[in-house]
C-alpha cells in the first residue's frame, strides 16, 4: 500500500470517488489573482466555478467584484440567492422564459446585464417580455478575436461586432430601443488568455509570437470602440481577459476590470502556462478495484472529459500518489480508468488514486458536493450547482 497523503487522511472515512476543495490553495489562488490584477477589479467567472459557496468566498476577497455568470436562469438564481448585486450574463439569451422572468422582477432587473451582439437579440427580448417591457440592462460584446489577415481567424468564433465602428452603430441603436440601457461592453481574448505556451512543444515559441501581436492589435482597437461607444452611452465597465491574461488585460486603459475564475481552481490545463501557475484546488479520488497485472492498477469511473477539442489535453491527470500516467489505448473511461507507472505496483484494492481535472468548472458538475479541506481535516462540505439541482446547460 502507497503511504496515505494528506487529502487521504482527510477523508479516510469516507468512500470515494468523490471531490476536495483544498481552501490554503483556493485562497492562495485568489490572492495571486488579485496582486496580478494589480488593483484591477476581478469579476467572478461562475462557470469555472460552479459552487455558490466558493463564488461567495472569492467575491468576499479584496480585489474582487461582481459576477460573470454563463446562462440567464444562473444569473437570476445567484439574483435571488444574494449572491451578487452586479451580474453580467457573458452569453447572449434566446431563453423566453428567463427573459420572462427577468423583466418581471424588478430586484433581478436592477443587478442583471444581458449581452447581446445584434439587434435580434433585442428583437427576442421584446419578443418574450412584450414591447411595454421594463428596463432592461445591456452590455456589448466586442470581437477580441485576432484577424492579421483575410480569411485568418484566431480565437473564439462569437461576436460579429468586430470593429469599432460596428460597437458604435449597435450602440446606438440599442440608446434608440424603447426598454433597453447600454452600461457595459466587454469582449473576450481567448487566444491570449486560453492558450497554453508553455507546453514544451515547439509550437509554444509560435503562440507567444502569436499573443504578443495579437494583443498588441487589441488595445488599440478596443481602445477606439470604447471611445465610440462611450460617446453614445455612458458605460459602467468594460471587461475583458480571463485568468490567463490578466496582465496584459489590466494594463489596457480602457478596460475598467477583467473577468477569472479558472484561476481560483487551478486546473490541468494550467500547467502549461508560463505566466502563472496556480495551485491545485479542486481534486477528485477514484478508489482501486482491479490489479490486472503488479504495473497497473485499475480504477473505478473516472471518465470526466474536459470540452474542447477532443485530445489528450481534455483528460484528467492522475495527481498522487506521484509518478502514475494514463493508458493511452484507454485513457480515463466511463467505468474505470486504468493508470501506470511505479506508483501502481503498490496500489492495493481500496487503495485512492487523485485527480485533477483539466478544466475547472466542470468537476463540479460530476459531484453533487465538495468536501473542503483545511489543515489536514475536512471542515465542512458544501453542494456544488448538481448538488443543488441546478442544471444551467
Amino acid at each position: 500500500m502507497t503511504t496515505p497523503n494528506g487529502y487521504d487522511l482527510a477523508t479516510k472515512d469516507l468512500d470515494p470517488p468523490l471531490a476536495v476543495v483544498d481552501l490554503a490553495a483556493f485562497d492562495a489562488n485568489a490572492e495571486d489573482l488579485a496582486r496580478r490584477a494589480a488593483s484591477v477589479p476581478i469579476r467572478v467567472v461562475s462557470k469555472s466555478v460552479r459552487c455558490r459557496y466558493l463564488i461567495e468566498r472569492a467575491l468576499g476577497k479584496a480585489g474582487f467584484s461582481g459576477l460573470m455568470c454563463y446562462s440567464l436562469p444562473e444569473a437570476l438564481w445567484h439574483a435571488e440567492h444574494g449572491t451578487s448585486d452586479d451580474i453580467l450574463v457573458a452569453y447572449p439569451t434566446v431563453d423566453h422564459g428567463a427573459l420572462r422572468s427577468l423583466a418581471a422582477d424588478e430586484r433581478a432587473r436592477a443587478a442583471v446585464t444581458i449581452t447581446i451582439d445584434s439587434t435580434e437579440h433585442l428583437d427576442i427580448v421584446d419578443a418574450a417580455a412584450g414591447h411595454d417591457h421594463p428596463e432592461i440592462r445591456i452590455c456589448l460584446e466586442l470581437d477580441s478575436s485576432w484577424r492579421p489577415l483575410p480569411m485568418v481567424h484566431v480565437g473564439t468564433r462569437r461576436s460579429p461586432v468586430f470593429t469599432p465602428r460596428q460597437a458604435a452603430e449597435l450602440a446606438r441603436k440599442v440608446v434608440a430601443r424603447k426598454g433597453f440601457r447600454l452600461v457595459g461592453l466587454m469582449g473576450y481574448e481567448g487566444q491570449i488568455a486560453g492558450i497554453p505556451d508553455a507546453t514544451g512543444k515547439f509550437t509554444d515559441g509560435l503562440v507567444r509570437w502569436m499573443q504578443r501581436r495579437s494583443a498588441a492589435e487589441l488595445v488599440g482597437r478596443r481602445a477606439e470602440a470604447v471611445r465610440l461607444v462611450r460617446a453614445v452611452a455612458d458605460l459602467e465597465f468594460v471587461n475583458g481577459g480571463g485568468s490567463g491574461s490578466i496582465e496584459t488585460t489590466r494594463a489596457e486603459g480602457a478596460v475598467t476590470e477583467v473577468a477569472a475564475g479558472s484561476g481560483l481552481i487551478g486546473s490541468g490545463l494550467f500547467d502549461g502556462y508560463a505566466r502563472f501557475r496556480p495551485r491545485p484546488a479542486a481534486l477528485f479520488a477514484l478508489p482501486v478495484v482491479h490489479k490486472p497485472k503488479r504495473g497497473i492498477a485499475t480504477l473505478f469511473a473516472g471518465g470526466y472529459i474536459a470540452s474542447g477539442s477532443a485530445s489528450r489535453s481534455r483528460l484528467p491527470s492522475p495527481y498522487l500518489p506521484a509518478g502514475l500516467k494514463l493508458i493511452g489505448v484507454e485513457g480515463a473511461g466511463e467505468v474505470q480508468t486504468p493508470v501506470v507507472g511505479r506508483a501502481a505496483r503498490d496500489l492495493r484494492l481500496g487503495d485512492r488514486v487523485w485527480f485533477r481535472h483539466a478544466k475547472a468548472g466542470e468537476l463540479a458538475e460530476r459531484f453533487t458536493e465538495y468536501h473542503l479541506v483545511v489543515d489536514g481535516r475536512v471542515e465542512r462540505v458544501v453542494p456544488t450547482y448538481r448538488g443543488e439541482v441546478r442544471n444551467f446547460g
